[in-house]
């Protein structure tokens, strides 16, 4: 199997990596934490100009597509995972991840296995909209009940008419107090925890009986709890099949993981670089920190880590777009659990080789230890994954 970059592939890392060195440097990121609401930055209109909005996206909608060069079926998944380690290097705030990523995941879902024509067309146009960096989704499928668990929901969405009403709340909606439009997950029947039973409706962000409270999380990404008292929606904004949509979503969350698997990779990428040029520098008893062996032990602990993870995100991309579900699930749990060891332990033992500056806001380190702490967090820790990989192994057996 064949593990390099194609041409276009290369020349995409290339450009983003140019342009992400020269305009994201780690001052402008700390500018970039004291906005809201960055997907209205100068940078999210110039991924878009790159292109980067429509990587995943197919281009009947306006989007890219995807390339392929490792041998597997998910070409746009292949992309992600290089666009993702980019972004991972650099601790971009941007919300590629939920907008792109999951966003793209449930509208083209829904503008393929939606019963109904307008919902359909609605679905392509937003999805033409996220390519043209001019609206952004943010997907609302978690409550505070649930933990990881994507089948708990306990909002309502009831049939009034021409019209549904949902009730409910959600948290921790990543970028949600900053998207256009949210889409959120709702019971039209069934009990909380039943996969069947799940509806996804597209929610304008400024509906009426909707609020949302909006919060900066620990690595300085921005995420919102939500509120649905009586939000009235058209029939248009039911997308997918009424009541069988929890297999897009858990598409979608399996996408975005992978998607973080890579983005973790990045960060990883970044940590050993800033963590070997300043044992280069630093000195102690007259020689450079560096020399000490113990040391050097640790750095090659840090890249194997690293490497492991590294096998495990290109092993999840290729696994994205399988047909096999169970393949696929068994696949992403495998990889998010050793990422999120890897990462633990690269971040560690950063931290602990800068000594008390690794832990200091004014050094690149301490923001990287905070992303890849969230992202073991996010969607299931590694402790989580493992267990359920034990669950579907012993199932399988």
């Amino acid at each position: 199997m064949e593990f390099s970059l194609n041409n276009e592939q290369q020349q995409l890392k290339d450009s983003l990596e140019r342009y992400l060195a020269k305009s994201y440097t780690f001052d402008m990121r700390r500018k970039l934490l004291q906005t809201v609401g960055s997907a209205q930055s100068s940078h999210w209109q110039a991924f878009a100009a790159f292109g980067l909005l429509g990587i995943g996206i197919a281009e009947e909608f306006g989007g890219m597509g995807g390339t392929t060069n490792l041998g597997g079926t998910g070409a746009a998944a292949e992309d992600t995972m290089l666009v993702m380690e980019c972004l991972g290097r650099s601790l971009v705030l941007e919300p590629y991840l939920t907008s792109v990523v999951i966003g793209g995941s449930v509208l083209q879902a829904g503008a393929t296995a939606s019963t109904n024509a307008p919902a359909k067309t609605r679905c392509g146009v937003l999805l033409g909209e996220i390519v043209a960096g001019t609206t952004t989704v943010a997907l609302a499928a978690h409550e505070r009940q649930g933990r990881y668990k994507l089948s708990h929901v306990a909002t309502t969405a009831k049939q009034d008419g021409a019209h549904f009403v949902l009730n409910g709340s959600k948290a921790v909606a990543l970028h949600g107090d900053s998207a256009n439009v949210l889409i959120a997950s709702a019971r039209t029947s069934g009990a909380a925890g039943d996969t069947n039973g799940i509806s996804l409706f597209i929610v304008d962000a400024d509906a009426e009986g909707l609020s949302r409270r909006g919060y900066a999380t620990n690595d300085g990404q921005r995420a919102a709890d939500i509120t649905l008292t009586n939000v009235k929606v058209s029939r248009d904004a039911l997308i997918c099949v009424a009541g069988e949509a929890y297999p897009a979503i858990e598409h979608a969350v399996d996408a975005g993981t992978a998607a973080l698997c890579a983005e973790a990779v990045g960060a990883m990428d970044a940590l050993i670089t800033q963590t070997l040029d300043y044992l280069k520098s630093r000195k102690q008893f007259g020689v450079t920190i560096g020399s000490f062996q113990a040391l050097q032990h640790k750095m090659v602990d840090m890249f194997i880590a690293t490497e492991h993870a590294r096998s495990m995100a290109i092993l999840a991309a290729l696994k994205v777009a399988s047909p096999d579900v169970i393949e696929r699930r068994r696949t992403i749990a495998a990889a998010k659990s050793l990422v999120g060891q890897s990462a633990r332990l690269v971040a560690q033992q950063a931290v602990q080789l800068h000594g008390g500056m690794g832990v200091t806001d004014e050094l690149p380190i301490s923001h990287y230890f905070k992303r890849l702490t969230a992202i073991d967090m996010t969607w299931g820790d590694a402790h989580y994954h493992r267990t359920q990989l034990g669950a579907m192994m012993a199932a399988a057996a």
